[in-house]
């Protein structure tokens, strides 16, 4: 039986529409291209066949004309990928039909499923939902042609057509995509270029909806996560109440959810999105859940499994649902894992629809915000900051020359706007040097890129840091190797270090052709090689060493922990301030915001290590007032830190009183310098001015005050969360100790233990009773329940541990740390036999957790 790979499902599933994309304009939303991305599905997708691969919201003008298999008709159809919602999608897709002459066939594909689109809250279609699209998109695409044909004489702006027709057709949910302005290129495009049709209008559109689940990001065949600007890892998972950290984290709310007004549409559409991925795999699932939105998860799932299922060959697997909540304390923490240090480093793709475009049009939903912005999942990796200027001399880095080529090869007596467009993207290449080393000399990880069959982002996973990088250095040297290429360089064996691989990287790199074989070795090297630099590595150690140290003293007293993170906070607040003397403090290199991040800690701890009653924090008034204190004067000597969520509308004030104290400090130290021998009688001019300084000074400490007053009843509001997240996880103990506790299962990261899917996989494959863990019952075992029990056809409970497939979802999302710990688990677990898939909502780092829990992500 072959095993299971949720990468090689995703391109299976492509080319089963392969008849569909062959000779069409394919338009991928950012989810998609997202997807696409990670599966390595391009080099598939080149081989279908279509006339060209392009981004649906970011449609320009030079869509009409790109096509690179040099056809001379002009395209008859169209096919979108989406992972967002059809409403969400619409405005865009009526962008690209209005765009593209004599188009008579539209193919969307979207991985929300058509049941979804009709339960989903405030959503505009019904039941039939695809079929209702379809007349919806034909009838506003109708429209425009009659509004064109009216003004045939007169050239009309669409941007306003759209607009109109988002709000008439999708009114609620629809507005994310509908208010929000286009991109430059869109606008330019409808004001130049109005949309001329001279076809066969009597020829009507011929539009069709498809389901296409399995729109995810494998990071490896066996690990996945959802796609970040999809509408499942978007659609909240919790509306804000007194159990609710964050609208992308599950609720503390206990029950289950009954009343289906209450269920967050991420459950909803999480929902969906497993249960058609797993009839995909072809696996027929025994659902297991843990924690409460797990359980309403579970239950959904059980709901939609039907009599149709009970007669399919499917092979059975285990679905374990885990909320991410139960366990705030790994994705925050720094373990030693090679994949979240990169992640960590490497400057992550923009967003393709902004926050702040988004901000002002967001439909609020009467339970909670309709999205939840994730980070892209893309990073970029700069090559141009590795390879020196002689390398970048090299034949294979002379790309502006090509395009400049291409410019001058055009047809300069075209006035059409795509010629402004190409003469634009030269000068924006020629007059921005940074655009040319940072845009063009770039790259990013691919799942799919692998050496001798074995893929890299697989094999690292389950790597720690230096472990991980002296694989990339062997697979470095055996690629130098074949290549013939000798490098001059000490190296020693069972160690990387930079010089090494920075030269290694830059001899794979000399040729063209040699760049290309090797690029997916070449983009890992330089990914490992900016997560090793000093900078990055010399932090990331610092938050090991701050966390293991307040682990060490949650083990001990609450007034040692207290103590601890006073010094964290005090510590970083000297980081970037200055002193009276105007010498910069350089000690430490955790910021304000880390010190923060490591309170979190700390609170997490002290609510799993001392016992409080009531809404009381873990620690006493006495060490509280000081913490408060300290975080008081840390955020009045660093104004940066009021990004933060709690202290949204204090940066102008925060700023201009530290600019009060620094001239203060510097008159006084001005002052200090004078002679007293140099007194004149000139100053005694002065003195009648002493009443408007003793207004002034007045005016100063009152304003002083006030902000301090505002100040601390913004930090009091931090330490009621702070209780909040440390009573909660006081509620998911006896996940933590008792049976799934083991001793022996310490070894390696003794500061922080194992997190809680490595504890999980350890009690299950030991047949151990876990907490909280509940099973859904699937069809077979409701038939017997239900009717055949009646003749005494009973049937057993079943275990995860006896199935062969073990899928482990977290609502939430996981780290790189876990996907290594849950290896171990099953390695230490004696069965070969047993193949473990993992998934998550997201790719978390504790800057992710940073912006859940303080920043604009939560519910602060």
């Amino acid at each position: 039986m072959a095993l299971v790979d949720v990468n090689k499902c995703c391109l299976d599933s492509i080319k089963q529409i392969s008849d569909h994309i062959e000779g069409a304009i394919l338009y991928l939303d950012a989810g998609s291209t997202e997807s696409f991305h990670f599966m390595g599905a391009y080099p598939l997708l080149l081989e279908l066949g279509p006339r060209a691969v392009c981004s649906l919201e970011n449609m320009t003008s030079l869509d009409v004309v790109v096509d690179w298999n040099s056809r001379s008709d002009p395209a008859g159809k169209i096919v979108v990928m989406t992972s967002r919602l059809l409403s969400d999608a619409h405005r865009y897709i009526l962008r690209c039909l209005s765009t593209h002459q004599g188009v008579r066939s539209c193919a969307i594909f979207t991985s929300i499923s058509e049941i979804a689109h009709s339960i989903y809250p405030d959503s505009p279609l019904g039941p039939d939902a695809y079929h209702e699209y379809e007349s919806l998109l034909v009838q506003d695409y109708e429209e425009l042609v009659k509004k064109s044909e009216a003004r045939s004489k007169k050239p009309i702006n669409l941007q306003g057509n759209f607009e109109d027709e988002g709000r008439s057709r999708f009114s609620s949910s629809g507005d994310d995509i509908t208010d929000h302005q286009a991109s430059s290129s869109g606008r330019d495009l409808y004001e130049d270029n109005p949309v001329d049709y001279t076809g066969d209008v009597g020829q009507r559109l011929i539009v069709s909806v498809y389901h296409f689940p399995t729109i995810l990001c494998p990071v490896s065949p066996r690990v996945f996560v959802l796609p970040s600007e999809g509408s499942v890892a978007e659609a909240y998972l919790s509306a804000e109440h007194e159990d609710s950290l964050s609208p992308g984290l599950p609720s503390f709310r206990t029950g289950l959810l009954s009343d289906t007004d209450d269920v967050p549409p991420g459950a909803t559409l999480t929902a969906h999105c497993l249960y058609h991925l797993a009839a995909k795999m072809d696996l027929k699932m025994e659902i297991f859940s843990l924690g409460d939105l797990s359980k309403t998860v579970g239950k959904i799932m059980t709901d939609m499994s039907s009599l149709y299922d009970v007669g399919r060959r499917k092979r059975s697997a285990g679905l374990l649902l885990v909320d991410r909540t139960l366990d705030l304390l790994s994705p925050c923490c720094h373990g030693d894992s090679l994949v979240d240090r990169m992640l960590s480093s490497l400057h992550r793709r923009d967003r393709t629809i902004s926050n702040a475009q988004l901000k002002g049009s967001r439909s609020q939903l009467k339970h909670g915000p309709a999205k939840m912005h994730r980070a892209p999942l893309d990073v970029q990796i700069p090559l141009a900051n590795i390879l020196s200027e002689e390398d970048c001399k090299i034949d294979n880095f002379q790309l502006l020359e090509s395009v400049e080529a291409f410019l001058c090869g055009w047809d300069s007596s075209n006035s059409d706007s795509q010629i402004t467009d190409l003469i634009n993207l030269r000068k924006k290449v020629h007059e921005n040097p940074h655009l040319s080393e940072i845009e063009l000399l770039s790259g990013t990880l691919v799942s799919t890129e692998n050496f001798r069959g074995t893929p890299f982002l697989e094999a690292i996973l389950d790597r720690r840091t230096k472990d991980g990088a002296v694989l990339v250095k062997k697979w470095l040297q055996e690629a130098l190797r074949k290549e013939n290429i000798t490098v001059n360089v000490k190296s020693r064996p069972g160690l990387a270090t930079k010089p090494e691989l920075q030269a290694m990287i830059k001899a794979l790199a000399r040729s063209q052709s040699s760049l290309l074989r090797n690029k997916g070795i070449i983009q890992l090297a330089a990914a490992v090689l900016l997560a090793l630099d000093e900078s990055n590595s010399t932090k990331w150690d610092a938050f090991i060493s701050a966390e293991k140290m307040l682990s060490v003293s949650s083990g001990d007293t609450s007034q040692s922990l207290a103590a601890q993170i006073n010094d964290l906070i005090s510590k970083s607040s000297l980081v970037g301030s200055q002193g009276k003397k105007g010498k910069e403090f350089s000690q430490g290199v955790l910021s304000l915001q880390d010190a923060l991040l490591l309170m979190i800690v700390g609170y997490i701890l002290a609510g799993e290590n001392f016992q409080t009653s009531g809404s009381d924090g873990p620690f006493s008034w006495q060490e509280e007032h000081y913490l408060k204190e300290a975080v008081v004067d840390a955020i009045l000597e660093n104004p940066s830190v009021a990004n933060l969520k709690f202290l949204h509308g204090l940066k102008e004030e925060l700023e201009a009183n530290l600019s009060r104290i620094r001239s203060v400090e510097t008159n006084e130290e001005s002052s200090e310098q004078l002679d007293i021998d140099d007194f004149d009688d000139d100053q005694w001019g002065n003195w009648g001015d002493e009443d408007a300084d003793d207004n002034t000074k007045k005016e100063q400490v009152y304003g002083d005050m006030q902000l301090k007053l505002e100040l601390r009843d913004r930090v009091d509001n931090l330490f009621k969360f702070l209780h909040k997240l440390s009573s909660m996880q006081r509620r998911s103990l006896p996940l933590r100790d008792g049976s799934l506790i083991l001793e022996g299962n310490y070894s390696g990261d003794t500061y922080t233990g194992k997190g809680l899917l490595y504890k999980l996989l350890t009690g299950v494959l030991g047949k151990m009773d876990v907490p909280g863990l509940e099973y859904h019952s699937s069809t077979v075992g409701r038939l017997f329940k239900s009717g055949f029990g009646r003749f005494g056809l009973g049937q057993a409970k079943p275990s995860l541990s006896d199935q062969n497939v073990l899928l482990i979802f977290v609502i939430g999302g996981i780290n790189g740390l876990e996907v290594r710990e849950a290896q171990e688990a099953l390695a230490e677990s004696g069965r070969p036999d047993i193949e473990l898939v993992l998934g998550g909502t997201t790719l978390l780092t504790p800057d992710n957790m940073l912006d859940l829990l303080l920043g604009d992500s939560s519910y602060m």
